[in-house]
């Protein structure tokens, strides 16, 4: 399994700035309404139901700081959390299937896509996979969206605690096949787990990496 490598001062300083003040800042339901584009964002998309709300509880450290729901579709705002003022998390209203009319469904969506196109400050995007089901149609058609804004994205499968190390293994490197040629892929695919802290620190990291300069 292809890994993120970081060393353990890396891993631990990922985890305290987490343990720092993590707090909900706002919800937008418009373009117009985004806070100012003046600190480090990471989003994260993925069909709905997939746990991107239960992942963000995981890297924050906390129980209800996202709200998770087993109703797909419940979120529908682009919604903004304020880690230890430094960087921001953003979790995109989830796509696929949603309890929601069309018309509804059509506009959250393309709130998250106009979010994507026209965010200068965001440095990656974390697609999230469900672990048991792999790459669908409908996750291909976020990955060419991707592409098409030319926004980094890095794929990270949930849920891994529900199969064998071996399919985990399989599913991560069937995954990277899948995206070797995609420009705007980052080329590490992560296998996380919300319950059981699995791949956890590492996406930490990750984001820490990805949206702070190392120190001089």
């Amino acid at each position: 399994m292809t890994e993120a490598v970081f060393s353990a001062e890396e891993l631990d300083a990922a985890r305290v700035l987490f343990a720092h003040d993590v707090r909900f800042m706002m919800g937008a339901v418009n373009i117009a309404g985004l806070p100012p584009a003046d600190l480090p964002e990471v989003a994260f998309a993925g069909r709905s139901n997939v746990g991107k709300s239960s992942l963000i509880n995981a890297v924050t450290g906390r129980l209800h700081l996202a709200r998770a729901s087993n109703e797909p579709g419940r979120t529908r705002e682009v919604n903004f959390f304020v880690a230890d003022e430094k960087l921001r998390l953003v979790d995109l209203p989830g796509y696929g299937f949603a309890r929601a009319g069309r018309k509804d469904v059509k506009k959250f969506q393309n709130l998250g896509r106009d979010y994507l196109r026209g965010r200068p400050n965001l440095k990656r995007a974390y697609l999230l996979i469900d672990a048991r089901h792999g790459l669908k149609d409908v996750d291909k058609e976020a990955l060419d969206a991707f592409d098409i804004a030319a926004v980094s994205y890095q794929i990270v499968l949930t849920k891994s605690d529900k199969l064998k190390a071996s399919e985990v293994e399989a599913v991560v490197a069937r995954t990277q096949t899948q995206i070797a040629k995609r420009p705007a892929a980052f080329p590490r695919v992560l296998a996380t787990s919300s319950e059981k802290g699995t791949g956890i620190p590492e996406l930490r990291a990750e984001i820490v990496a990805a949206c702070l300069p190392p120190p001089l």
